[in-house]
């Protein structure tokens, strides 16, 4: 099938879609919102929810809007004067957003995450709630990071990895990712006048992952590993991707048109059931736990439940019920899961039979350690 075609096929397929903007998409030279841009984007993203799609949108730029609006030089560098800059910017960017969707009817609201909300259960089911809500409402979700208040976000993390957490969360077969770049190159454009931009990758393994520069924008966080990173985890989950410049005029309405424009990452994990989204894709781990051959084979090949038996190294500390890692004997994960026993406990009675467990525990509160119905393998 050509390209084009394949292209076609997802976008007429996704019915909900959840695109992502960065900073830099939505600022001037300066790092002040550019109202043309967002009016921009305002008009494509009406004119695909006219088509009957439903969309959720993730934007970053409220730290940038701060700076614009504070009239600051540069980025600060210490985490208060980020936080102040995002308490200032938010508010300016929601303004900015609703002022420019008001001439085509469009309610927005605003919703601002943590990645301890996607962590919760409980949290992670009402966030998933309220926006599907909002959407059954015809509201248009905006999604970002609450930058305020969220240290390890700010430090290391960006809006590319809680789009494809969002996406996950949506069950949505659409991610399109907004950015400063045309695409996937071949080779660093930068330094290769020979480098091609990859129309279509059908997966996202380690030969592509390596084509990824260094390259970081001047007011947002992340880089092209950063949106291959998200790309996967979407695309692990069953999604399809497209990654594109948002600079370029009419971005959304030539995507839709199906122009051969950024590059498309093809699904290559099977639809993965919402439970199991969470479980695998979107949760982080408190612990990890690493296992013999026969126990990851058991896993992997046969679906069995991880059995204390096949433990041979407890990390971390841990509670009952809590997500943990399950890694091989060289700390390589390759699946996760809801612990039965806590930390102490499973240090307790790893490499124990059945029987064992009895005599070190005077009981067997469960057979299996991590039970198959609460374990997922990542794609």
């Amino acid at each position: 099938m050509e390209s084009v075609d394949i292209r076609r096929q997802y976008l007429q397929q996704a019915q909900t879609v959840v695109v992502k903007v960065g900073t830099n998409v939505l600022t001037d030279e300066r790092g002040t919102l550019d109202r043309e841009r967002v009016q921009s984007l305002a008009d494509q993203l009406h004119r695909i929810r006219a088509s009957g799609r439903r969309v959720a949108l993730v934007s970053s730029g409220a730290i940038g809007a701060g700076i614009g609006r504070l009239k600051l030089d540069k980025r600060p560098a210490e985490l208060p004067q980020l936080q102040a800059c995002a308490a200032v910017g938010q508010t300016a960017l929601m303004q900015l957003y609703q002022e420019c969707f008001n001439p085509h009817g469009i309610t927005t609201a605003q919703i601002l995450l943590t990645a301890s909300d996607f962590d919760n259960r409980a949290r992670y089911l009402n966030a998933r709630n309220t926006i599907l809500t909002l959407l059954e409402w015809n509201c248009l979700p905006i999604i970002n990071e609450n930058d305020t208040v969220s240290v390890a976000e700010i430090r290391f993390g960006d809006n590319d990895h809680l789009a494809a957490m969002v996406t996950n969360l949506l069950q949505a077969p659409l991610l399109i990712i907004l950015t400063s770049v045309d695409g996937l190159y071949s080779t660093d454009p930068r330094i290769d006048p020979d480098a091609q931009l990859l129309t279509v990758v059908p997966s996202i393994d380690r030969s592509v992952t390596d084509m990824a520069g260094t390259s970081k924008s001047s007011l947002g966080t992340g880089g092209m590993r950063s949106k291959l990173r998200a790309a996967r985890l979407a695309t692990a989950a069953g999604e399809a991707v497209i990654m594109a410049n948002g600079a370029t005029p009419g971005v959304l309405d030539k995507i839709y048109a199906n122009e051969p424009i950024g590059t498309l990452f093809l699904p290559h994990g099977t639809d993965v059931p919402a439970w199991k989204r969470w479980l695998g894709y979107t949760a982080r781990p408190t612990g990890r736990l690493r296992v013999d051959a026969g126990a990851q084979t058991a896993i992997v090949e046969k679906g069995r439940s991880l059995l204390p038996i096949g433990v041979v190294v407890v990390e971390g500390t841990f509670g009952k019920g809590e997500l943990i890692a399950i890694c091989d004997r060289d700390g390589n994960e390759f699946a996760r899961g809801l612990t039965n026993y806590s930390s102490v406990d499973a240090e307790r009675i790893k490499g124990l039979r059945t029987e064992q467990i009895v005599e070190q525990m005077g009981r067997l509160p469960y057979a299996e350690l991590i039970h198959r119905d609460n374990l997922a393998i990542p794609g």
